[in-house]
């Protein structure tokens, strides 16, 4: 299935990938400057969430588009179904 993202979905899922990325980037940089271990685990848990975010959205899109797509089987649909659904369960 290919991913088929209006550009604002597209927009928001990169964005929120970039603030990921900085957030990995500057718990690296904490770690390397032996920071707070507090702090270091609140950074982490912030760019956790920004990936569970992008990923969730993508997940989304991907049920939105295979829910509207006309011509497929039932089969088609529940063989789509469970590996969105696998999907979704790899981010839980």
């Amino acid at each position: 299935m290919q991913l088929d993202m209006a550009d604002d979905e597209l927009k928001s899922v990169l964005n929120r990938l970039r603030r990921a990325q900085g957030q990995i980037a500057g718990v690296v940089r904490m770690i390397e400057e032996g920071r707070d271990c507090e702090d270091v685990v609140t950074q982490l848990a912030a760019a956790s969430r920004a990936l569970d975010r992008a990923g969730f959205s993508i997940i989304a899109t991907g049920l939105e588009q295979c829910l509207t797509q006309e011509g497929q089987s039932p089969a088609d649909r529940d063989r789509m179904r469970a590996r969105l659904e696998k999907l979704f369960l790899s981010l839980a």
